[in-house]
């Protein structure tokens, strides 16, 4: 990495690009405070980036703000951390400048990206990339954009993720080639188990039966560090990592000779010694090209014993669910399997809720069903769609019942009897159903099974908050939605229930103001409306009541019945019912 300082039309493109990227479009407050902090310290007031303006100018805080109480400021610069690092390893990796926002304060800081992959090589260069390990190349067989600009002789990683990065090709050339004339040309996905074509509603054609469509993404682990530090990290890491679905963990302490490195779906956590005393690094590498798509500096107080549970738990639920930081490395090299294809759907429609997108994700897992697929993943999460369907009246699948979806959540939870997923399945349906304390039951198990996954933790607050405990279920929903950079939109609305029922109104406008998709949910759009009716917003209220009024008539002229058909608690549907009133929603009743 170069250190030269970038020149400012270079940030400014590189700011733009992040702010439209997929990573940055999950989080509205991220791209408002990146924004904010690089044209700050572009306008020459670095000196302003303190705690309490950012506070005041991104958060609406006023001047009673006190930092040591209200994290906020805290929480979304490392969330924004995160969010950087994700970028600059996948969508933004190719970017000529990257913007970090180093910890113990707000100032970005920008350096010049001189690693960076080749896009032409001849064949003398590519004949000795893949040479055997032994066979070090030298400085003029590496593109001079990967040199170190220094005098110094590049440093070996650089070549050997060169290497493998060569390697890696050559091996997808060879599966295609094997592919192609084993299945033909014409619908050829990368994993060669799912059909390229896709209908706007989801997927035509069928999966064929094949163990290699099932197939997860192979995590391994590897303890680099010494002390107990390290041993405590590793510990929680491979506890947190048995009890991710999405995954295969394999429980040696690292991959030997015998493992796949080239498989681009083989994935390596690096337990390393940090660049402070006591500090611990953990990195997550593919193992096709070396490529360090996470990393985090754990400091002494990080991997205390009464710390390091939740800073794992914040870092496996950023890497390894279908729309994290592996999953997304899968996509973008082009080399998913059935399932994890059917999963990035999957996640893609609860992070934009509607039509197209369930009926993509659904269509994709009902084709591994009907080929007889062996994971519970893919019962639980059909049964998570198909209730879906009966809560939004989706067309597809056509007569959809509660009885089809608890079939579903059975054939899970009999595949996967210890499945987080399936038992998160179960407890969704029976918090639909109207019995809190059955529904309650599954998904303190689905937390109780994996404590490190968020969703599991968000799922069980949302469980509590909708059963009418408030108190209980508000405070772990609010730590699942601050230690995720990026998360369904349901959460949001679950968080904005439980703070309103708190009475805190102001944490209450923040999560209604988080809710992304609309269009296709009257409860959303009416949070929203509430959010702007508590916040004083009159404009946006009326322009929220017009959209509301518009686009589900049947719930504004009776919010009441759509809050009562969804199971909610009485005090939480009066008082939805008395704000959406004093909103100015008619006659709500």
């Amino acid at each position: 990495m170069q250190h030269a300082t970038p020149a400012a039309p270079a940030v400014r493109e590189t700011l733009e690009r992040l702010l439209a990227s997929e990573t940055f479009g999950r989080s509205e407050r991220a791209r408002k405070l990146i924004r904010y902090l690089v044209e700050r310290e572009q306008a020459g007031e670095a000196d302003r980036l303190k705690g309490f303006s950012i506070a005041m100018d991104v958060f609406g805080k006023d001047g009673d703000f006190d930092p040591s109480t209200d994290a906020v400021v805290r929480v979304q610069a490392g969330r924004l951390r995160d969010l950087l690092q994700q970028y600059f390893a996948n969508e933004g990796v190719a970017e000529p400048v990257r913007i970090a926002i180093p910890r113990g304060g707000y100032v970005p800081a920008y350096e010049l990206n001189a690693i960076r992959l080749p896009e032409t090589a001849n064949l003398a260069g590519q004949t000795e990339a893949l040479a055997p390990p032994s066979e070090q190349p030298s400085a003029v067989d590496i593109p001079s954009a990967a040199l170190v600009a220094s005098t110094a002789a590049p440093e070996p990683s650089v070549a050997r993720h060169l290497r493998f990065f060569w390697m890696a090709i050559a091996v997808v050339i060879a599966m295609l080639g094997v592919l192609i004339l084993r299945q033909g040309s014409g619908a050829l996905l990368a994993g060669g188990d799912i059909p390229a074509t896709f209908e706007p509603a989801g997927l035509t054609g069928s999966i064929a039966p094949s163990p290699a469509s099932e197939a997860l993404p192979l995590v391994y682990l590897a303890v680099k560090a010494n002390g107990q530090d390290a041993s405590r990290v590793a510990a929680s890491l491979r506890a947190g990592l048995s009890g991710f679905d999405t995954v295969d963990f394999i429980g040696r302490e690292a991959a030997d000779e015998t493992d796949p490195g080239t498989n681009a779906t083989s994935f390596i956590f690096d337990i390393l010694p940090g660049p402070g005393a006591g500090d611990i690094t953990i990195e997550l590498q593919s193992m096709a090209t070396g490529r360090v798509l996470l990393s985090r500096n754990l400091t002494a107080a990080d991997s205390a014993p009464n710390a390091v549970e939740d800073r794992i738990a914040g870092i496996l639920s950023s890497a390894l669910p279908a729309s994290g930081t592996i999953y997304n490395y899968i996509e973008q090299s082009g080399m998913q399997t059935g399932l994890t294809q059917c999963l990035l759907l999957n996640g893609k429609y609860y992070l934009d809720q509607n039509v197209r997108t369930h009926g993509a994700a659904y269509r994709c897992l009902e084709a591994l069903a009907d080929d007889g697929a062996k994971s519970s993943l893919v019962y639980s999460e059909l049964a998570s769609l198909h209730l879906e369907a009966v809560n939004d009246h989706y067309a597809y699948p056509p007569d959809a019942t509660i009885e089809k979806a608890l079939t579903f959540a059975h054939r899970a939870i009999q595949m996967g009897p210890t499945s987080p997923n399936a038992h998160r399945a179960y407890g969704y349906i029976y918090s639909r159903l109207g019995n809190p304390d059955e529904a309650l039951r599954w998904m303190r198990k689905a937390y109780d099974l994996n404590p490190y996954d968020a969703s599991m933790a968000a799922a069980y607050g949302y469980g509590l908050i909708f059963a009418g405990r408030y108190t209980e279920g508000t405070p772990l929903l609010a730590h699942a939605v601050d230690a995720s950079s990026g998360h369904p939109t349901w959460w949001d609305f679950g968080l904005f229930a439980g703070e309103f029922m708190l009475g805190d109104m102001n944490k209450a406008t923040i999560a209604s103001n988080a809710l992304r998709t609309t269009a296709t949910k009257s409860h959303y759009l009416a949070a929203r409306l509430i959010g702007a009716q508590i916040a004083g917003r009159d404009s946006q209220a009326r322009k929220l009541l017009d959209e509301l009024s518009a686009k589900f008539p049947k719930f504004a002229a009776n919010p009441r019945a759509t809050f009562v058909d969804r199971k909610y608690p009485a005090d939480l549907t009066e008082r939805l019912v008395g704000a959406l009133r004093a909103a100015g929603l008619g006659n709500a009743s």
